[in-house]
């Protein structure tokens, strides 16, 4: 992999004043895997106010040393590129900034105040050598390629003293340990302990901050196995405590797992589809009420009405939590409807219209999904079962638009009006026969032809010639609505 030209011209432009320059952090950490880094970082041994006499499209508004260079690059990955001064961090007093900064001298030591030993690897370039990362040492005190190779996930120096300085590194852990590859990193022991015992720690972090790194381990491949290494590290009662209470909770005899077990494999399947953000959450709390309505013990338990308590609850976790106002709308929303009925031959077709009211055009396809993840975590094939197939057929044609009369433009009114007759049964017969024409040729769908249509029509309503027009046309309909529906049948497999 090549390092991008607009890193190369920072570094070449710090060297060229006589200063060092390492390309740092969670980038050399990601081109070392052979990812694709999503942001660039440089460590420099130059002062904030020397890199801004070096970068006039710079600027600075942070105390810790940081001044962001800006690039003509249309990647936004590149559009900025963070230069930071070596440095020591002293007391966090907040438990999530350093109060206090001094400078560093070398880059080993600007290293020791990172959190993991695969974000304190420090890359410099080779001199006289083509800018490929073959051509760059790497820097590497803390043995951090060595634990990239074995994907462990450790604390530099002291865990203890890492996770006191900045909290959020406890889920930081958690989320490179599920987000760094496809298969879980290791959290090493003694950084494993750490995090436990300073589990509580998150209570001083904001939800905010909370949030986006739960986000992140989420949208991972590896989302449900993040949100057990939250459990086993004791810091899901701090995350969301509500999960918990269906820990080691037996269902009943329609269910081979415990409630916990069952809303991570649920949310598992979602993340291995790669589904979006919001039917992972909702996969995973759709089931979060049941601890609290359980009502009986063994194969017969009872769990009524679980689904609505469960919106009640993910509404207050979404939003303790901070997620925008749109997301929580949704993802309650999703939850509360999980438990629809849908059994073919059962359920009407006006069902599926107020289910479709309640859920909304835009969002039911996601409640079939959220309602495929449930059907998975429980066990079951994979293969989507037929009743599944036909509902998404019946919403399909109860969600097109009707052939009928109320497409023209034109109405029972208009026709009253023109011909100067009382209403009656001619009125929709005399529509029908303009619906026939205009099925025909859709151009025809204009006020002043169905006006005159209309004329023509009322001097022929007591002939048989009439009649026979009114009985072709309603044909006609009939077998376009026969041909959409088989089409639309054998577009999900039904019949």
């Amino acid at each position: 992999m090549k390092i991008p030209k607009q890193v190369q011209f920072v570094i070449e432009q710090l060297k060229k004043q006589k200063y060092e320059a390492y390309i740092v952090g969670g980038c050399v950490r990601d081109i070392l895997l052979g990812l694709e880094p999503q942001d660039w970082d440089i460590a420099t041994n130059a002062k904030p106010k020397e890199i801004g006499k070096i970068f006039l499209r710079s600027y600075a508004d942070n105390k810790f040393g940081t001044v962001t260079v800006l690039t003509d690059s249309k990647d936004k990955r590149l559009k900025e590129i963070e230069i930071t001064t070596y440095r020591i961090d002293e007391e966090y007093s907040d438990k999530r900034h350093p109060d206090k900064i001094k400078w560093a001298k070398t880059i080993k030591q600007d290293l020791a105040r990172r959190d993991f030993t695969v974000n304190a690897i420090a890359l410099t370039e080779i001199k006289n050598q083509k800018p490929k990362i073959k051509n760059y040492e790497i820097i590497d005190p803390f043995k951090g390629q060595k634990d990239i190779e074995n994907k462990i996930i450790r604390a530099v120096g002291k865990a203890e003293d890492r996770f006191s300085e900045d909290a959020l590194r406890i889920m930081r852990a958690v989320r490179f340990s599920a987000c760094l590859g496809p298969k879980i990193w290791q959290i090493e022991e003694k950084t494993a302990q750490a995090i436990k015992k300073n589990a509580s720690l998150l209570k001083i972090i904001s939800q905010e901050r909370i949030r986006d790194e739960l986000i992140k381990i989420i949208n991972s491949s590896n989302g449900a196995r993040g949100i057990e290494i939250l459990r086993r590290m004791k810091l899901l009662k701090y995350v969301i405590p509500e999960l918990e209470e269906g820990f080691e909770l037996w269902q009943n005899k329609h269910h081979i797992y415990q409630v916990y077990q069952h809303s991570l494999l649920s949310l598992n399947y979602a993340c291995q589809q790669e589904l979006s953000l919001t039917v992972r959450l909702a996969a995973l709390f759709h089931d979060v009420g049941k601890p609290r309505v359980k009502e009986g013990e063994g194969l017969d338990s009872t769990f009524y009405n679980h689904e609505i308590v469960g919106a009640k609850m993910t509404q207050k976790i979404l939003e303790r939590l901070r997620f925008p106002k749109k997301d929580i709308i949704k993802i309650v929303k999703l939850v509360r409807y999980h438990l629809f009925y849908y059994n073919v031959g059962e359920v009407s077709d006006s069902s599926v219209r107020r289910l479709l009211r309640k859920v909304g055009q835009e969002d039911i396809d996601e409640l079939l999904e959220v309602r495929h993840a449930d059907r998975i975590g429980s066990g079951v094939p994979k293969a989507e079962p037929y009743k599944l197939r036909h509902m998404r057929y019946v919403i399909e044609k109860v969600s097109q638009d009707a052939i009928s009369p109320n497409m023209l433009k034109i109405s029972g009114h208009d026709v009253i009006r023109i011909l100067k007759i009382a209403p009656g049964p001619k009125i929709g017969q005399i529509l029908t026969c303009l619906l026939g024409k205009v099925l025909k040729d859709p151009s025809k769908n204009n006020r002043t032809f169905l006006e005159q249509e209309i004329v023509g029509l009322g001097q022929k309503m007591s002939d048989k010639e009439f009649n026979r027009t009114f009985n072709r046309t309603k044909k006609e309909i009939e077998k376009i609505e026969t041909k959409r529906d088989k089409m639309t049948k054998k577009k999900y497999w039904v019949t």
